[in-house]
């Protein structure tokens, strides 16, 4: 069956770098656009950035772009989220998630319901 594994998160100081990593078994990796989500304590499960099959188109939520980066490593089955100058509101449970994407596009939607497949979440705590 398909199984998407996070792992990299942790406790880290405001303007500290993680970098979270997501194994994907059970599907063809190269096949699906990956992306990665995060839900705070109380509110609903927010995009965070995407990527496409090949890698070569990304997209990002606005409260993360210039500070984060997606990439993925598909001979190795999985993707990355590089997080730098990380502050007290990226606080949160961080999932990836995999999708196939429609025709003609490099990811296609990126609501939470477009996804299929998702991984148990890694926790985030960035401490002023």
């Amino acid at each position: 069956q398909v199984q998407l594994v996070e792992s990299g998160g942790g406790l880290v100081q405001a303007g500290g770098s993680l970098r979270l990593s997501c194994a994907a078994s059970g599907l063809t990796f190269s096949t699906y656009a990956m992306a990665w989500f995060r839900q705070a304590p109380g509110t609903e499960r927010k995009f965070v950035a995407s990527i496409g099959r090949s890698g070569i188109n990304t997209y990002y939520a606005d409260s993360v772009r210039g500070r984060f980066t997606i990439s993925r490593d598909n001979a190795k089955n999985t993707v990355y989220l590089q997080m730098n100058s990380l502050k007290p509101e990226d606080t949160a449970v961080y999932y990836c998630a995999a999708r196939v994407p429609p025709p003609g596009a490099a990811v296609g939607g990126t609501a939470a319901y477009d996804f299929r497949y998702w991984g148990q979440g890694t926790q985030v705590t960035v401490s002023p």
